[in-house]
Parts: C-alpha cells; structure tokens; sequence
C-alpha cells in the first residue's frame, strides 16, 4: 500500500505534466513545467514530500524568486500553480494536504500592469491601416482583428480551428486551456479574414495559415508563428503612433474591457471568453485604463 505521507511533490507534478500532454494540453503542460522548473531550482533540485510543502517554505521560495528578479505577477503565477497542484494532489488521495494555509502568506494575486486594453478607435485605426505592399504586418494585423472579432480568442485556438468548425453559420471549438466548448455565430468581419487566407489554406485542414508544415510540430509552428505576429504587431503600433506594446493578448483584453464599457454583465463577458469563473474575468476588468475612471469621477464631481 502506497505510503501518502512519502509521496514526493516533482513525481506527482510530472505525471501531471505528462496527463496534461497526453490529453492535448500543451499549453497547460507548459505552465506546470515552467512552474515546478522554477521551484526545483529553488530545491536546488532536492526533491520534498508534499507534506513539508508548507507556510515557511513557500515564504522562502517567494524571497528567493523576488531576491532573483523575478517580477511580482511572475512569482505568484509560479505560486498559485504550485498551489494548483497540491489541491490536485489532495483531492486524487496520493498526498496528506489540508487546505491553503501553505499560501496564506505570499502573494497570489495581480498587481496592476501596464494598459492591456485599447479602445474602439485604435481597434478602427489598426483595420483601417494600409499595409499594401507590408504582407507580414498584414498578416499580425488580421490576426489580431480575428481574435477581436471572435471574442478575445487565444491564439492557439486559432491556430487549431478546423474548417470542419464551421457549420451551419456558426463556430464550434473546445478550447485548449480549458476544454470547454464554446460556439460563436460567424460574422461577415470573420469570412473576410478567411477568404483572404483562402489559398494559403488549400489543401489544409485549418482555417487560417498558422499550422502548415509536417516537418515541424505542431506546437512549435503556432509557438513561432505568435512570435512573428507579436513583433510585426509592436511594428503596427507604431505606426500607428499607440503608446502600448500591441500583442495578440491586447484583442483579448480589449474585447472584454470593451464589452464591460457597453454595459454587458459580466457574466456574459464570462461565458463569451470561455473563462471557467466570474472571477477570472474581473481580473481582466479590474486593470481598465484609469482614464475611464477618472471621468467617471469627474462626471460625478460636475453633479454637485
């Protein structure tokens, strides 16, 4: 009989790791492993029991990640997967854990960043932008507008939609973080991106040109792809004369910060973005410019 009390926390988080891969994950798979990399630096490779994953050792571990440079929001993702793993290791019966206390003193939230939204102005200008003659800026810019126009989605889900998703007038896909299925009514905005990309996608079974080689994983070619696509966009930036470093991440946050402004509840934002909780998504809506802020303030400084 398996002793609990023994089990080792860098066993169960590689089996994790190779569950996560085994059930097509691999972008989860790669935050477990950055994750437990992280830690196992800290260990000095030293492996520990899950039990002795306690309240002075995660202190240590957050001291040592900001004593090494490492950002706030950085640190407490590596935590909060830690986190995420021990609830799993508990709750499969292979390790003794209570409850949270081990985390109830290092920071585990969001601090704030710098602007992530941009507003529907910007969203027009980077549309309306000639690019003629430009196809690798073009090309990041229609990345980004698709993303837009299908409710903030990630980019690997794009690169993974299948010309089979889209039936009926409508898109169905299951998204890659979190498997939920989601469906989104096709829009002409969205046909014009794929007719563009239409004989660049002959003979694949894609919808977009982002997976289009067999000589290269999958996983590398949309990983090298959004690499492309978020330099060639910091380029649109500037062109543009945008004070934010414009990445495919800023659509997704733009089209929730939009929505909010335009008064839809938050628990349609929720349900449209795939996120598995109302709290994931005031995260997203907790960061909006200031400037939204401060006028509401002032309009309601200006009623008295």
């Amino acid at each position: 009989m398996l002793d609990r009390s023994k089990n080792i926390f860098a066993e169960f988080a590689c089996k994790k790791i190779d569950s996560l891969l085994a059930e097509g994950r691999e972008g989860t798979a790669a935050t477990y492993t950055s994750s437990v990399r992280s830690f196992m630096r800290f260990l000095k490779a030293e492996n520990v029991e899950l039990r002795r994953m306690d309240e002075m050792l995660m202190e240590r571990y957050e001291a040592w990640l900001l004593r090494n440079g490492v950002l706030k929001n950085t640190s407490s993702f590596y935590l909060r997967t830690l986190r995420t793993i021990c609830r799993q290791a508990a709750s499969s019966g292979v390790a003794l854990w209570k409850d949270d206390s081990a985390f109830s003193h290092v920071f585990t939230g969001f601090s704030k960043t710098a602007k992530r939204a941009i507003t529907m102005e910007d969203i027009r200008g980077i549309k309306s932008l000639d690019l003629i003659g430009r196809p690798a800026l073009a090309f990041a810019r229609d990345m980004f507008l698709f993303s837009f126009y299908l409710r903030g989605m990630s980019f690997v889900d794009m690169a993974y939609l299948r010309k089979s998703d889209l039936h009926n007038g409508v898109l169905s896909y299951v998204r890659r973080k979190t498997r939920q299925k989601l469906c989104v009514e096709w829009e002409p905005q969205m046909q014009e991106i794929i007719d563009l990309y239409e004989d660049k996608c002959a003979g694949l079974p894609y919808l977009l040109p982002i997976i289009s080689r067999g000589d290269i994983p999958e996983r590398g070619q949309y990983q090298l792809v959004q690499h492309a696509v978020n330099r060639n966009l910091k380029k649109v930036a500037e062109l543009l004369g945008m004070d934010i470093s414009l990445t495919m991440y800023v659509a997704r946050h733009s089209w929730a910060s939009l929505a909010y402004r335009m008064n839809i509840p938050v628990s349609v934002i929720s349900e449209g973005m795939g996120h598995e909780s109302e709290h994931t998504t005031r995260i997203y809506l907790a960061s909006l410019d200031s400037t939204v802020i401060d006028d509401a303030n002032r309009q309601i400084l200006s009623s008295l």
